[in-house]
C-alpha cells in the first residue's frame, strides 16, 4: 500500500518540529516533502541573536543538517519557495515551476519582519532581524558603516540592537511607546531595563514616531514626526511581525491576522493544516516557540493516532538573551477589574518584581535584574496553586532564605514538571532517558529529548539532574571546565584578569561560551576565580552558588535540610546547648546527632523553617554545605588528656576564628592533635597539626571520602603563630592555582608536593600569600547566614510593597 503524500510548506522550527514528532510516533506512515524559502535547512531562530552579538556562528545554530533530511528519506526542495496552491487538486506549486502533489498538506509559512509603510522603506540599508540573511547583512554592513538605528524597543529590537553595539556600531533605538517591551513590561520593570541597557551603551529616543526613512541611493537617516531627525548609515526595522498568509489568502483558506484553525490545527480547507506563527488559535497568534511547539505536538498526536488531547492555547513567557539584563515576563500582566498586583522594587540593586493575581491565582509575572524565582512563580501559574495562605510578603520573599535567592532546586521537582518549556520537557522524561540510555552529558540528554535545544536556558537545570542521576564524576564535559565552553580553568582565569571582566555575565559573553546563562557547573566556578581574581571589585553573586550554599544547610535525600551550628574547636557552652534543644523540640526536628566534625547537627529541617530557627539559634552557621574553610578537629589537648603535649583546643579554635568562612576551590578540613596518637586522624585532612614536645608537625593535602590520600609531612614549627601563617599561605595559594572542586590531595599531586613546599616554606613568598589573603577576605570573613537575617529589616525598607 503506497504512503499518504505529506507536503509541509515552510522549514522552520515549527513544522520541522511537528515532522520530528510524527516521526516519534510512526515513522512509517507518511512519504514526507518539505518545501523551504531559505537557503539554509532548519535552525534555531532564538540564536539569531548570538550569532549577531558574536557568541555563535551560523553553523552553531543549524539544528538539523541536510544529512537529517536524508537519513529520514525527506524529500528536501531547497531555497524554492511556495508561491501556489490549489486544495481541490490538492497540490503546491513552487517558485520554479515545480508541482508537488499531496494528500495531507501542513502549512508552516511562519512570519515576517514588519516594514513600516513609510517613504524610504526600502532603500537599501534597511533590514528586517528575521532570518540568517538579515543577520548576515547586518554584520557585514557594520564593517563599514558607524550609525545604526534600530526602529522598535520590544525583545527582537533590543537583541538586535545590543548586537549591533557588540559590532562597534553607534546604536539608537526609536521607540513609540513611553518605555520599553511595553507587551511583556510594566513602566518600571521598562525603566530599569532602559537604564541598564543606556550602560552598556545603547540610545534611546522614547514615543518618538519614524514618518520618512531618508537618502537617495542609500538610507542615510531618519525624520520623525516632531520635526527633529536622526543620522543612519542603517537601519533595522524591529516594530513587529507578521504572519506569512499570502499562499493561504490566495488559495482561499480563511485567514484573519493568521491562517485559521481548529483545536487540532486544521484549516477551512480539507486535509490543510498550520502551525507556528502563520496560525491563528481561538483569535490569538503565538510568536514564541514554546506554543508553536505545543500546536507541533496535538498535530502529530492527530495525524498519526487519531485525535487526542485538543490544543486549548498557550500560556507565554519571555526571557531577554542581552548580557546583563536578566528579565523574565509571563502571562496577564495588565491590571484589570479582577487582576490585583503586588510589586517589589530594590532600588539599590536594580530589581523589580509585579506578581498578578486573580481568584487567589497567580496569573501574572514580570521579573526584573533578579530572574532566580521564575521557575517558583511560573509554577504557580501553570499549575493554578492556591495562594490564599501566602501573605504579600511571603509571595514576594518565600522562594528563597538568602538575599532573595531562590532554593528550588531541579532535583527536588516532581517527574511531571517542565524543565525545558520551549520544547515542553518534563523532569521525569529527562531522568528516564539518562537511566535508559546511559547518558551522560547535557549534548546527549538534549539530542535524546530535545530538552535544551532551543533557547538553551535549561541546559544548567539539565547539568543538574545529570549530576544527581549519575554523579557529577560521571558526566562528561568535553574540554573545557563544561559544556559551555572549550577553555581550560587556567585560559580562563588569564581572560579574566588580561580582559579585566568583573562578572560571570562578561565572562560568558565575552569569552563566547555556548550557553550565555552557563550552567551549575560554571556559574559557581566562575563566581569563584572572580572573587580571588578581583577581591574588592567583584560582588559575589549569590545566584551563580549551589542551592545548599544559598540555604545554608545541605539538601537531604528527603528534601529537608540540616542546620548545623558552628562550634569552634568542637567547644560548646550550656547556653548554647540548651539554645540547640529548645529549638530542636520546637521544631520537631526528626534526628540530632554529634557529627564527624564535632557539632551537633540539626536533620530533617523543612525549608520553610530556616530562617527562624537560624533566628532564634544566634549561632554561627558551621559552613557545613560550602566549598570553603568548613572546619577545625581538636581533641582536649594537653590541658585535659594525660598524653596531651599541646593546646590542641586552642589552636584549632585560633585556626578556625582565623580563617572560616574563606572561600576555596573545594571543601577544606582541618584537624589539630595534641599528640602523635592523632585522635582527630590528622593524617587524612587538608591540613593536619600534630602537637610534639618541641612544636607542631604540619601535614597538607590529606583527603578521606572515596579515596583516601593520607596527607604528606610538610614541616615541623615551634610556634602557633608559625603554623597559623603557614595555613594562610596554604589557603591562598590552592585559591590561586586550584581548580573549582578539585580537592588538596589532586591540587597538590597536580602542581607537585615540592613545588608547594618550596613556596610554603619561603617566608617571602609566605608574607606574600598572607597579604593577598587578608586583601582577598577582608570584609567578607563573616557568618553569611547573621548577615542574612540581620538584612531582612534593611530589604523590607528598600522593597516598596504594594497591592492594589
Amino acid at each position: 500500500m503506497e504512503k499518504e503524500r505529506l507536503v509541509l510548506v515552510g522549514n522552520g522550527m515549527a513544522g520541522v518540529r511537528t515532522l520530528e514528532e510524527i516521526l516519534d510516533r510512526d515513522p512509517a506512515k507518511y512519504k514526507l516533502t518539505v518545501i523551504g524559502e531559505e537557503a539554509y535547512t532548519n535552525y534555531n531562530r532564538i540564536m539569531l541573536s548570538n550569532v549577531l552579538q558574536n557568541k555563535m556562528t551560523v553553523e552553531e545554530i543549524i539544528t538539523h543538517p541536510r544529512e537529517w533530511y536524508e537519513e529520514h528519506g525527506i524529500e528536501l526542495i531547497h531555497h524554492d519557495p511556495a508561491v501556489d496552491m490549489n486544495t481541490a487538486d490538492k497540490t503546491v506549486v513552487t517558485a520554479s515551476g515545480r508541482t508537488v502533489p499531496y494528500d495531507l498538506c501542513i502549512l508552516a509559512t511562519g512570519s515576517r519582519s514588519f516594514i513600516l509603510p513609510i517613504e524610504g522603506s526600502n532603500l537599501p540599508g534597511v533590514l528586517g532581524f528575521r532570518t540568517i540573511d538579515d543577520t548576515v547583512a547586518m554584520l557585514e554592513m557594520a564593517k563599514q558603516y558607524k550609525k545604526a538605528a534600530v526602529i522598535g524597543g520590544g525583545l527582537l529590537g533590543l537583541e538586535a540592537a545590543k548586537g549591533l553595539v557588540d559590532q562597534g556600531m553607534d546604536v539608537t533605538v526609536i521607540h513609540l511607546e513611553k518605555w520599553l517591551m511595553e507587551v511583556q513590561l510594566n513602566e518600571p520593570a521598562g525603566n530599569l531595563l532602559k537604564r541598564d541597557l543606556e550602560k552598556q551603551g545603547l540610545k534611546f529616543l522614547m514615543q518618538k514616531k519614524t514618518v520618512r526613512i531618508t537618502g537617495d541611493t542609500r538610507v542615510t537617516g531618519l525624520e520623525f514626526s516632531d520635526g527633529t531627525t536622526l543620522e543612519a548609515d542603517l537601519v533595522v526595522m524591529a516594530a513587529g511581525i507578521r504572519p506569512e498568509t499570502a499562499l493561504a489568502r490566495k488559495a482561499g483558506l480563511e485567514v484573519e491576522r493568521g491562517i485559521v484553525v481548529d483545536d487540532y490545527l486544521a484549516t477551512s480547507a480539507p486535509s490543510v493544516y498550520a502551525v507556528g506563527e502563520c496560525a491563528q488559535h481561538r483569535s490569538r497568534v503565538y510568536g514564541l516557540v514554546a506554543p508553536l511547539f505545543e500546536q507541533g505536538r496535538v498535530l502529530a498526536d492527530a495525524l498519526t493516532m487519531g485525535k487526542g488531547a485538543p490544543y486549548q492555547g498557550s500560556t507565554t513567557y519571555t526571557s531577554l538573551k542581552v548580557s546583563g539584563c536578566d528579565l523574565f515576563s509571563a502571562g496577564i500582566i495588565r491590571e484589570e477589574e479582577d487582576v490585583q498586583a503586588i510589586e517589589a522594587l530594590d532600588g539599590l540593586a536594580g530589581s523589580y518584581k509585579k506578581i498578578f493575581v486573580k481568584d487567589n491565582q497567580v496569573v501574572g509575572i514580570v521579573l526584573y535584574g533578579d530572574t532566580s524565582e521564575e521557575n517558583r512563580y511560573l509554577k504557580m501559574l501553570t499549575q493554578k496553586q492556591d495562594i490564599s495562605g501566602l501573605t504579600s510578603v511571603s509571595l514576594l520573599s518565600a522562594g528563597g532564605c538568602c538575599g532573595g535567592a531562590s532554593a528550588d532546586s531541579v532535583v527536588d521537582w516532581a517527574d511531571e514538571e517542565t524543565v525545558c518549556g520551549c520544547n515542553g520537557v518534563t523532569k521525569g522524561t529527562i531522568v528516564n532517558a539518562i537511566q535508559t540510555k546511559g547518558l551522560t552529558s547535557v549534548a546527549e540528554v538534549t539530542k535524546a529529548t530535545k530538552a535544551g535545544g532551543s533557547c538553551g536556558k535549561c541546559k544548567g537545570m539539565i547539568d543538574e539532574l545529570l549530576t544527581a542521576v549519575i554523579g557529577k564524576d560521571k558526566v562528561v564535559a568535553k574540554n573545557g571546565i563544561c559544556g559551555c565552553t572549550d577553555l581550560s580553568r587556567d585560559e580562563i582565569v588569564l581572560k579574566i584578569h588580561e580582559m579585566g571582566l568583573m562578572t560571570t555575565r562578561e565572562v560568558y559573553e565575552k569569552l563566547q561560551f555556548r550557553n550565555p546563562e552557563g550552567c551549575s557547573k560554571c556559574r559557581p566556578a566562575i563566581n569563584f576565580y572572580l572573587n580571588v581574581a578581583f577581591p574588592d571589585e567583584h560582588l559575589d553573586e549569590k545566584e551563580s552558588r549551589f542551592v545548599n550554599e544559598r540555604m545554608h544547610g545541605n539538601i537531604q535525600n528527603d528534601g529537608t535540610f540540616s542546620v548545623i551550628p558552628r562550634m569552634r574547636g568542637g567547644k560548646t557552652t550550656p547556653e548554647q546547648l540548651k539554645k540547640i534543644a529548645e529549638v530542636a523540640a520546637k521544631y520537631d526536628v526528626p534526628l540530632v546527632k554529634i557529627t564527624g566534625s564535632q557539632r551537633i547537627g540539626l536533620y530533617g529541617v523543612k525549608k520553610e523553617d530556616l530562617p527562624e530557627m537560624w533566628e532564634e539559634l544566634d549561632m554561627d552557621s558551621a559552613s557545613a554545605y560550602a566549598k570553603a574553610v568548613r572546619s577545625v578537629k581538636t581533641c582536649v589537648g594537653a590541658n585535659f588528656c594525660r598524653f596531651g603535649t599541646q593546646d590542641s583546643m586552642g589552636l584549632g579554635i585560633k585556626l578556625e576564628e582565623r580563617y572560616e568562612y574563606i572561600d576555596t576551590p573545594h571543601k577544606f578540613k582541618m584537624g589539630v592533635s595534641a599528640c602523635p596518637r592523632s585522635c582527630v586522624e590528622t593524617g587524612v585532612k587538608d591540613f593536619g597539626v600534630i602537637g610534639v614536645e618541641n612544636g607542631f608537625q604540619i601535614y597538607i593535602g590529606g583527603n578521606g571520602g572515596t579515596e583516601v590520600k593520607e596527607g604528606k609531612l610538610l614541616t615541623t614549627v615551634e610556634t602557633e603563630q608559625e603554623v597559623i601563617d603557614i595555613c594562610g599561605a596554604m589557603l591562598q595559594y590552592y585559591r590561586k592555582t586550584g581548580i573549582y572542586a578539585e580537592r588538596t590531595a589532586p591540587w597538590l599531586e597536580r602542581l607537585g608536593f615540592e613545588q608547594v613546599k618550596s613556596v610554603l616554606l619561603d617566608p617571602e613568598q609566605r608574607k606574600t600569600l598572607l597579604e593577598e589573603l587578608d586583601r582577598s577576605t577582608e570584609g567578607k570573613r563573616r557568618n553569611p547566614w547573621n548577615e542574612v537575617v540581620r538584612s531582612e529589616a534593611v530589604r523590607n525598607e528598600l522593597y516598596t510593597v504594594e497591592r492594589v
